[in-house]
């Protein structure tokens, strides 16, 4: 008998890291995380929109680092031992950038069946739907997908990337 495993069309399935924020599970493609790290040292930066926390040294790269929980309109993350910085690479205008972002705990790596992910709900949703690919059942919770080159729009991005810089 053949593994089933060994049978399934790889790119009809990704791994998706979930999290946690403000007691509702999303999930982002483990292709766009770096790494996870505690949350500590986030150095303020003057002038730049609320979901930004900082910055952070990051083995000598500045990474900036913004606070999906505000960046969704929700209140800000409460700092606690479980908060966790999801450090992502996203391409932007043909490169890739880094950025942190904050979330109140990290859950686990899920493998999805890219067809039983259905289309973000139209209306009822907390968060905008550019931000999410789409929401999927696993188990017995809804698991929403964030796009992770949208959490951020081009101008936004530049802006941080610029202030960074200086």
């Amino acid at each position: 008998m053949v593994d089933e495993q060994f049978n399934k069309d790889p790119l009809s399935h990704q791994h998706f890291l979930t999290f946690l924020l403000r007691d509702e599970c999303f999930g982002i493609s483990i292709s766009s995380v770096k790494e996870i790290i505690e949350y500590d040292n986030v150095t303020p930066i003057p002038l730049m929109p609320d979901f930004v926390k900082g910055v952070l040294n990051l083995r000598g790269d500045v990474v900036p680092v913004i606070d999906l929980s505000i960046r969704f309109n929700k209140s800000a993350t409460e700092i606690s031992k479980r908060t966790c910085i999801v450090i992502l690479e996203i391409l932007f205008e043909e490169q890739i950038v880094t950025i942190g972002a904050v979330v109140d705990s990290v859950s686990e790596v899920i493998e999805i069946n890219m067809d039983n992910i259905e289309p973000a709900p139209t209306f009822g949703a907390k968060i905008r739907a550019q931000f999410i690919l789409g929401v999927a059942n696993v188990g017995e919770q809804f698991v929403i997908l964030l796009r992770g080159e949208r959490v951020l729009s081009l101008d936004e991005m530049a802006a941080i990337i610029e202030k960074v810089a200086d």
